[in-house]
């Protein structure tokens, strides 16, 4: 009876899970965005024109009804002074932004439509950015080719969690 129970217990367990990766995998894009994600890394051009890991935190949420909110903060603004491309993103080593969004997943894309900014130039433009899902991670990169910046997202139920990051 211990054994039929086990066994009963473990095709349960089994089942459970082929469901919910089949679930996961039948998701569309947009929904997997939708949820708060917290900076992995940020990397950019330094001075020396190469890429650099950049010390920040930060989070972007997404909202089911395609809402989007950015905040990044350099750890130490004074010592990243490379351009990341011809747009500022940031005053004082610090990045927020609030607006809109549209998924296109033909593409890999999002077009975040700036409503408020912290840079004010920002305010009113369509910035397209490029995704992609690795596991829990949302990697986000810039469309445009004059740009050289790269942001890792981890999705805030599979992140670890702990105070001031």
């Amino acid at each position: 009876m211990k054994n039929f129970l086990s066994i009963c217990a473990a095709i349960l367990l089994f089942a459970c899970m082929a469901v919910s990766s089949a679930a996961q995998e039948s998701a569309t894009d947009r929904d997997r965005l939708v949820g708060a994600w917290k900076l992995v890394e940020l990397d950019q051009p330094g001075a020396d024109g190469a890429i650099h890991s950049v010390g920040s935190s930060g989070m972007i949420v997404f909202t089911r009804d395609d809402h989007l909110s950015v905040q990044v903060m350099e750890r130490e603004p004074e010592a990243h002074t490379g351009a990341a491309g011809p747009e500022q993103y940031s005053q004082g080593g610090y990045e927020a932004s609030y607006g809109s969004y549209v998924v296109n997943e033909t593409t890999h894309t999002f077009t975040f439509h700036i409503d408020g900014a912290l840079v004010r130039s920002l305010i009113g433009k369509d910035l397209v950015r490029v995704y992609e899902f690795k596991g829990d991670q949302l990697i986000v990169k810039p469309a445009r080719t004059d740009e050289h910046w790269r942001v890792i997202w981890q999705h805030y139920r599979a992140a670890p969690r702990g105070r001031g990051q």
